[in-house]
């Protein structure tokens, strides 16, 4: 535990069964968010262990479970945290209007990474 803490990256050559432990992989991710890739694929799904991670990195949420990626109410809450983490969602939550305009009204940068057609809104553009 005390390894992932300092270089949450360790995570990468620890024994499988600390990649399951939910305590292990949080120091991880709350040390390096990119740690999310080595964690087991059940805590690549865990909405805790995904938000920290994302807090601490955003490029993390690569390697979270799609079907994390995919829940409209899960990419709300990040985009609550940042609205550029629409980069990472599903195409189909990306093509939501109202979830578009969540991102771009926290952080207006994040219009690159909505659909076409949101980014063809004219409200969402203004």
């Amino acid at each position: 535990l005390a390894r992932v803490r300092q270089n949450g990256l360790a995570l990468r050559t620890a024994e499988p069964e600390l990649r399951t432990d939910r305590e292990v992989v949080l120091a991880a991710v709350a040390a390096d968010g990119r740690a999310l890739e080595f964690a087991a694929l059940g805590l690549q799904a865990d909405v805790g262990v995904v938000q920290a991670a994302a807090q601490q990195n955003l490029a993390a949420l690569q390697h979270a479970a799609p079907e994390m990626m995919a829940d409209r109410d899960f990419v709300c809450a990040l985009l609550q945290i940042n609205g550029c983490a629409l980069q990472y969602a599903a195409p189909e939550v990306k093509a939501d209007r109202d979830v578009a305009l969540v991102a771009v009204r926290h952080t207006g940068s994040a219009l690159r990474f909505a659909s076409d057609a949101a980014r063809a809104d004219r409200e969402l553009v203004l």
